[in-house]
């Protein structure tokens, strides 16, 4: 059953396309990673999905699931880490849905924040305001956060950029976890060794999506050639941190966690 169908979807800002005429479906269940270069509508298709970008043209459906059933993580550089919190009030912000923003914590909730933050490995964090945390530490505390929505629908947007690798490896486990509760968890992605050994779906985006589905065909040297030329076709100035040369040419080199802004066009 599709979780998400996508169909003839455009994408964009102020009526300039960032994704073209998409079409496919995300299972429920899937585990799916969203690869491409810099620019190519990764992180603009998560928006869409989530509702803050309404559709250019064609449509995103939810098969038996609303909007509030998603979680939905943004890239690092989107959360200002100078608002006055600790851990546990960002952590809890996982609560809104079900309790509203105002809600005063029950007991039940708050052994569910500790449960949380023990599995992200933050235990005895509550009190840390979030601007002394560390990049990684700041990363668990959302995979935290994501924990307590305990949605059916997970979108994660770059979640392992300039984070550590024991960070990384811990957070995986996390997503390995989702996926075998069923849960439908998309998740956009530049290090395409990680998708090849982690996520068995991928979409390859280049504003139009080149290819889409079981990963190791996805991602064969043809389709991420194809991506670059597409890219190389609309900017000729496009950094290409997401796919490297060594990865087109069929060398699996392991390419260190690139620090970039997401794609806003």
């Amino acid at each position: 059953m599709a979780a998400i169908s996508i169909n003839d979807l455009t994408l964009g800002y102020d009526g300039h396309p960032a994704v073209h005429h998409l079409h496919g479906r995300f299972d429920a269940g899937s585990l799916t990673a969203i690869v491409g270069p810099n620019g190519s509508g990764k992180s603009t298709l998560l928006k869409g999905i989530t509702g803050v970008l309404k559709p250019l043209g064609g449509a995103i459906e939810h098969a038996g699931f609303g909007v509030r059933d998603i979680a939905y993580l943004p890239q690092s550089a989107e959360i200002d880490r100078s608002f006055p919190a600790t851990v546990s009030e960002l952590v809890s912000l996982g609560f809104w849905k079900q309790r509203g923003p105002f809600a005063a914590l029950r007991g039940v909730d708050r052994k569910a924040l500790d449960q949380a933050l023990q599995a992200v490995g933050l235990a005895g964090f509550e009190r840390r305001p979030i601007d002394t945390l560390s990049g990684g530490q700041l990363q668990r505390a959302l995979f935290a956060r994501v924990l307590l929505q305990d949605a059916p629908i997970i979108l994660l947007d770059e979640p392992f950029t300039a984070i550590d690798e024991k960070t990384v490896a811990d957070l995986i486990a996390l997503v390995q976890r989702w996926h075998g509760e069923q849960r439908t968890v998309i998740a956009v992605l530049h290090d395409v060794e990680m998708v090849r050994r982690v996520f068995p779906q991928t979409l390859l985006l280049a504003r139009e999506p080149i290819a889409w589905g079981d990963t190791a065909t996805t991602l064969r040297p043809e389709n991420l050639l194809k991506a670059r030329q597409m890219t190389e076709a609309w900017d000729a100035n496009a950094p290409w941190h997401d796919i490297g040369e060594d990865h087109v040419h069929g060398d699996h080199h392991h390419h260190g966690h690139h620090h970039h802004r997401g794609d806003a066009a």
